[in-house]
């Protein structure tokens, strides 16, 4: 009988390493994964991050709520499953950019360890620069557009992070910004302190 799998090889047998196309765009390759409660500023400080990286010539890519949700992720619902299933896929796709040698910026609540481990262990923790987006929760109230937490105050959405469902602090975050005492500018460029030594080449980490 003949073996049909004798020709067939991984698709890593000839393709090109993460290395190769990390000197290609002579950056290295990150995945800056922001926690923080909802309104907390995570997605204003990605974007502004973004901005930043791409000014000083490197290539970002920022994954959130928006474009996760609407796309890749959208027949996930909220239960705990669906939840630990979003941060999962989130993570499968960051580690393709990464592996592309493309930093990416990653918004999400990820309001527990166990969630964020999940997630370091697809990514690999050497790869990931976790950044606690801190602020109180009544300061994320006070910004909250969107009126999600005063929806959630009147028991209109249930499993709410920081109202009826816990949010963990990170245990050992590489950043901590404070987005209640620090202005934006500050805030990223307290960002870009830390990363910038990780994505440079030629700077030994």
């Amino acid at each position: 009988m003949q073996d049909n799998n004798k020709n067939v090889y991984p698709v890593t047998f000839k393709a090109i390493q993460r290395e190769e196309k990390e000197k290609l765009i002579n950056q290295k390759a990150r995945v800056i994964w922001m926690t923080g409660l909802s309104g907390s500023g995570k997605t204003t400080l990605a974007k502004h991050l973004d901005k930043a990286l791409y000014n000083r010539g490197f290539l970002s890519q920022i994954l959130d709520g928006d474009n996760i949700r609407s796309g890749i992720n959208n027949n996930l619902s909220f239960t705990n499953e669906d939840r630990m299933e979003n941060i999962r896929r989130i993570a499968e796709v960051s580690t393709l950019f990464l592996n592309c040698g493309i930093i990416t910026i990653n918004s999400f609540i990820s309001p527990t360890e166990e969630i964020r481990n999940m997630a370091m262990g697809i990514i690999g923790r050497e790869n990931v620069i976790e950044v606690f987006i801190n602020a109180p929760l009544n300061i994320c109230e006070q910004r909250d557009v969107k009126g999600l937490y005063a929806r959630a105050r009147r028991g209109e959405i249930k499993d709410f992070t920081g109202i009826d469902a816990p949010f963990e602090i990170p245990l050992d975050a590489d950043v901590e910004v404070r987005t209640d005492i620090q202005t934006v500018e500050e805030s990223v460029q307290q960002i870009l302190d830390h990363v910038f030594p990780l994505i440079q080449l030629g700077i030994k980490n």
